[in-house]
């Protein structure tokens, strides 16, 4: 009878982990709706800005190379009306990456809207949008979409495809790995088998979903645009659809590798001489170095479209990317390969695992080293790994690596134990399961026999009836006694013969679990492996949300550019304490800006002293200085209205930013004292 898989077994345990790869998948794409790579970094006008009169053009600076089409930048009139020309020109000059339109002469005042949608050098969607004043500011109908660039119902199926086309990547190159590398005899295992080809089907299907829904994704965000031949034209025209059709193609030539793997190579499971022998190893080698270009061709469809492309040192950054992938594909997809075999291969080599063990720690030693690298490319500065979002993710793959390199640690102690158990043990289990299969054969044909009360059953003994016997309880033919032919009685009802076969096989599962768990240190690797490939998935999906956010370099090259996103809109109160050194000198400067936003503001100025009670000084000044954008300082010459009360109209703000106050107050001919705050101002 043949061995079947536990009812708890592997065929749960990997359901139950497809399951919650495919929900963590979900979750984290709806979670992260087309985080941007490139980052606008400039525009002329500026964000907010009021100009005297209508400019002729206007321009935005992108922090890396982007793709534009005409009607990637529009200008609105407060009526909602086009006032560009839609000719969309490349300004891009030295490392400055700067884009305009022209506009139409002869502007009426008033806010004008501009709205802009690209796609980054990384192959990611972005999209913003700012305003500006001609004369002075007015109110606007332009009402701009909620959903973001790539973000919706497509961005949510493109990230979900994102993440299966990881994993498939990842089932297919670690499984194939861990096949040649660790355990030659697995190629003819049908659970391994299944597992590659799996891996091969999702990396293919994801590919093909991810090619479909490019033009959407970057695009209308519209389901039904998935099958627009013209825009699916535009998509294989770009760098990111090259790199899925070149996917695909090596797909193609993988499946080859996959059919040669589980067909010749695994009916030359145990060569007879030496001739067989050198043949073997020849196409080991043969297969290992094919699957190598094959699986590092792959990696780098993904490394020349994708962070590694753009940015910091792209000529480094993209080989050490696919070496990146290929450890991790050999570590995790080795992982899940051991994982299956151990559950459904229960006479699976202990040489096997302290192999797997070997090449998962020089795995590991490949992902740490260029994995250091690749975060001090993406994130640059320990601000940027606290305080952005790419940063803060990153720390939690570390911490996720981390627990799963302990666990490994776990596993390989488990192994140890495993090279210590004697070797006759393991030659012993296979034959007591072998005398008990017998045992329980003889016990099942005893019990069909006594079970069965009709005529026609009891006269069963036919060679006919041998024949149903075999396919009803599916007995091994390498276990049965090669004695003399026992009568086997079959019942003639087709139900009682299937429940007698549900029956046998039920004792089967039973006797295989029995023999699967009879060795505490096989059953205690299976749940530390089990643990590791659970961490791994949710790895694989924080990886995956990462691939997607922006880096911290650039995020906070563009915080540190703009600010006016984070600007509050209410009033600006900022109090600083001073101390010009005299007599009575010490106390606190209370401004207030009001409405604290770019145009013209009222301005009030209090001192206090440090007993709450206002303080008067012969003379004081204010200046505000935009040190990132090198405006200033512009001087405001506040009037006294009242005893430590000072107020000035009109002070102007040319644009929303991170603005540094500067306060100067002077208690008497010779003690004076200027102080500085930094305020955002909208």
């Amino acid at each position: 009878m043949p061995a079947t898989a536990p009812r708890f077994g592997a065929a749960v345990v990997i359901r139950l982990l497809l399951i919650t790869t495919a929900l963590l998948g979900t979750l984290l794409a709806g979670a992260t709706p087309a985080s941007a790579h490139a980052a606008l970094t400039g525009s002329d006008p500026k964000d907010g800005a009021v100009v005297a009169t209508a400019p002729k053009q206007v321009t935005l600076t992108f922090s890396e190379k982007i793709a534009l089409g005409n009607d990637s930048i529009r200008v609105l009139e407060p009526s909602g009306k086009r006032s560009d020309t839609g000719d969309v020109r490349d300004m891009s000059s030295g490392g400055v990456v700067k884009y305009g339109v022209p506009l139409h002469p002869g502007l009426p005042d008033g806010t004008y809207t501009v709205a802009w949608q690209a796609v980054s050098a990384d192959s990611h969607p972005i999209s913003g949008a700012f305003t500006f004043s001609i004369g002075a500011p007015s109110k606007t109908t332009v009402a701009l979409p909620d959903q973001t660039a790539g973000g919706g119902l497509v961005g949510a199926l493109y990230g979900i495809a994102r993440y299966t086309a990881y994993a498939g990547y990842i089932l297919l190159v670690g499984g194939g790995a861990f096949v040649l590398a660790c355990w030659q005899r697995g190629a003819g295992e049908r659970p391994l088998q299944r597992l590659v080809v799996q891996g091969w089907i999702t990396l293919t299907a994801s590919t093909l979903v991810m090619l479909l829904l490019r033009a959407p994704y970057t695009g209308s965000g519209k389901l039904a645009d998935a099958f627009d031949l013209s825009g699916l034209k535009a998509v294989l025209e770009t760098k990111t659809g090259a790199s899925l059709v070149s996917r695909l193609l090596l797909l193609g030539a993988a499946a080859l590798f996959v059919a040669v793997l589980f067909g010749a190579y695994a009916k030359k499971d145990a060569p007879l001489d030496e001739e067989q022998a050198n043949e073997k190893k020849d196409l080991t080698f043969g297969l290992a170095l094919g699957g190598g270009v094959l699986a590092a061709g792959i990696a780098a469809t993904w490394a020349l479209s994708e962070h590694a492309s753009t940015g910091l040192q792209p000529g480094i950054a993209m080989p050490v990317d696919v070496l990146h992938m290929l450890a991790v594909a050999t570590w995790l997809g080795g992982l899940a390969a051991l994982l299956v075999a151990l559950y459904r291969v229960p006479g699976i080599e202990r040489s096997v695992v302290r192999s797997f063990s070997r090449v998962a720690f020089a795995s590991v030693a490949v992902v740490a080293a260029t994995g250091i690298y690749q975060s001090w490319r993406q994130v640059g500065s320990w601000s940027a790994l606290t305080g952005t979002a790419y940063g803060q993710l990153l720390l939690v793959k570390i911490g996720l690596v981390a627990v799963l390199v302990g666990i490994a640690w776990i596993s390989r102690r488990w192994t140890g134990r495993l090279a210590e158990t004697a070797t006759g043990r393991a030659q012993e289990t296979p034959d007591e399961a072998r005398a008990q299969e017998e045992e329980e054969r003889e016990a099942g044909t005893a019990t069909t026999a006594d079970t069965d009360t009709t005529p026609a059953a009891s006269a069963a003994t036919t060679p006919t009836s041998d024949t149903a016997t075999d396919a009803a309880t599916t007995t091994d033919a390498d276990t049965a006694v090669a004695e003399e032919p026992r009568p086997v009685t079959v019942p003639a009802d087709p139900e009682r013969a299937a429940q007698l076969a549900r029956q046998k096989a039920a004792v089967a599962t039973a006797r295989v679990k029995r023999v699967r768990d009879a060795d505490p240190q096989r059953l205690g690797l299976r749940r530390s492996v089990l643990t590791e490939a659970a961490v791994a998935v949710v790895l694989l999906a924080v990886t995956t949300v990462l691939t997607s956010t922006e880096p911290g370099r650039t995020e906070e090259k563009e915080a540190g550019r703009g600010g006016a996103a984070a600007a509050p809109t209410g009033p600006v109160d900022v109090r600083i304490p001073f101390d010009t050194g005299g007599e009575d000198g010490k106390g606190t400067a209370r401004v207030e800006l009001d409405p604290g936003r770019s145009g013209g503001n009222t301005l009030h100025l209090w001192l206090e002293r440090p007993n709450g009670r206002a303080m008067d000084a012969p003379e004081v000044k204010v200046a505000f200085t935009d040190n990132a954008n090198e405006i200033g300082p512009l001087p405001a010459a506040p009037d006294r209205i009242a005893t430590g009360h000072w107020t000035a109209n009109g002070v102007q703000i040319p644009m929303p930013g991170t603005w540094e106050v500067e306060v100067t107050v002077r208690t008497s001919d010779i003690d004076q004292v200027t102080v500085k705050k930094n305020v955002k101002i909208g």
